[in-house]
């Protein structure tokens, strides 16, 4: 089954080239990548045709002009451009181990949406990461992160957990199972019925609430939060408006209590004389 990964980005080009690298390695082989680009400038656009050179990757770069927060919107474009039947949703901060497409491809199923997580490291450990360290997989064993800042915690356990205990934690663990842009899939025909992302939606939950659709779509949500595993780079976050999260949060209350199944404003709304860019043509 091919895979079309969709990564999110706005002017973090360090940060996604250390991302890029994590996919260069990935054990499971058969995807492409579509970068939704919610306005950076030309660093990026220079790092992903680097990143596409270097690496042999597939990689579609969809873009629009910066006019604020519209990820949504650029989410619905990379959606319409992803070439496989299944999503697998995902930031430009977070690196994914070897086996994360491994996971999400063996664990997909007709009628589900897989909920992650990640992993959050601190800044000096995100600092200090390199490329050798993706490719080696080091970044993700724990005593090397001990080594670099990271401190100790219970969240450890996601980075430690083996087959039989990543399966058990999926199974025990109190967090509800929400869908996870940063760490999250779905089919996407499932995706289309409930018109894809609220671009209405400024940043605080609106991935949330897009999971809230796919279930009163009948769609029913699962953890892979101690399987499928991502490493979360810090950076600063001046954009959180609590207002705004606010105002998403009670859009998201209303939606699952009036059992919404699709929004107004999304994929069938888009127009395609927008302004948004595809660079990069998929290797069929």
């Amino acid at each position: 089954m091919k895979l079309s990964v969709i990564i999110s980005t706005y002017n973090s080009p360090r940060w996604l080239e250390k991302v890029l690298w994590g996919y260069s390695v990935q054990s499971y082989e058969d995807f492409e990548i579509i970068m939704a680009d919610d306005g950076s400038g030309d660093k990026t656009r220079e790092l992903i045709d680097h990143m596409r050179a270097q690496t042999g990757l597939t990689i579609k770069h969809v873009w629009h002009a910066d006019e604020g927060f519209r990820k949504c919107r650029i989410l619905n474009k990379a959606v319409l451009e992803a070439v496989s039947g299944y999503l697998v949703f995902t930031d430009g901060d977070c690196i994914p181990r070897k086996d994360f497409l491994e996971v999400h491809a063996n664990e997909a199923t007709p009628g589900r949406f897989l909920s992650g997580g990640y992993h959050k490291l601190p800044m000096i450990t995100s600092e200090v990461i390199t490329k050798d360290d993706i490719l080696s997989g080091r970044c993700f064993d724990l005593p090397w992160l001990k080594q670099h800042g990271l401190k100790a915690s219970y969240k450890n356990s996601k980075l430690t957990a083996n087959y039989w205990q990543a399966k058990l934690y999926n199974t025990l663990t109190p967090t509800r199972c929400r869908f996870k842009g940063s760490n999250g899939s779905a089919w996407k025909k499932d995706v289309l019925a409930v018109n894809g992302f609220d671009e209405t939606m400024a940043y605080g939950g609106e991935d949330r609430e897009f999971g809230v659709r796919l279930v009163n779509n009948g769609i029913k949500p699962k953890h892979v939060r101690y399987n499928a595993i991502v490493i979360h780079l810090d950076h600063k976050r001046g954009y959180v408006d609590p207002v705004l999260v606010k105002k998403n949060k009670d859009l998201r209350l209303s939606v699952d209590a009036n059992k919404v199944l699709t929004t107004p404003n999304g994929i069938q709304q888009l127009n395609q004389a927008s302004g948004i860019k595809i660079d990069g043509e998929p290797k069929l």
